[in-house]
């Protein structure tokens, strides 16, 4: 079965399992959820927000309702630190969140590998990221480039958007049931 980031409708039902006792609507209320649990969707919707924020500033870009010169730095301050963030949330996810938590329970260990191979996924999209939004900074002074430069970047961040949101609820429905089972202790 074909688990790819770019085509997959959500994680299998064997690697949801824990997401049956852990219902999403239920984990603001366990006793386990501020702390880690809280923090790291705290960076989930940080992400979700900095898409949405790139996003809406490019659509009025180009429906004319915001100048380009508010735009560019807008958009290099946001795509930057967005860029950043998440490369760095992934690597601390690879190097050491994702090995103890496959730990806790082997039946989720295909689900984690699934995971990190969206985060190898992710960096070709982040990258294609970047090289649209510099080539729509690049064309700032021509007005014809900078509307099919911004377009581009547009669709890539509907794109982007997409695939992020898809990792970044698979990854909540396996990594937050499995904090609340066990508690955050050694994660630290």
């Amino acid at each position: 079965m074909d688990h790819s980031l770019e085509t997959r409708p959500g994680l299998p039902d064997a690697l949801r399992v824990l997401l049956r006792d852990y219902p999403r609507e239920g984990w603001e209320q366990d006793p386990s959820f501020h702390g880690l649990v809280s923090f790291w969707l705290g960076m989930h919707l940080h992400f979700r927000d900095a898409l949405g924020l790139m996003r809406g500033d490019a659509e009025a870009l180009l429906d004319r309702r915001l100048d380009p010169a508010s735009w560019a730095p807008r958009l290099a301050r946001t795509g930057g630190g967005f860029v950043q963030h998440l490369h760095g949330h992934h690597g601390i996810e690879d190097d050491h969140y994702f090995p103890l938590l496959s730990a806790r329970d082997a039946r989720l260990a295909r689900g984690f590998d699934i995971l990190d191979a969206d985060h190898h996924a992710l960096d070709g999209h982040l990258d294609a990221f970047v090289r649209d939004a510099n080539a729509a900074l690049s064309a700032l002074k021509d007005e014809d480039a900078l509307r099919t430069g911004a377009g581009r970047l547009h669709e890539g961040l509907l794109r982007l958007d997409r695939f992020l949101d898809r990792h970044l609820t698979d990854e909540e429905e396996l990594i937050v049931p499995v904090i609340l089972r066990d508690g955050e202790a050694g994660l630290r």
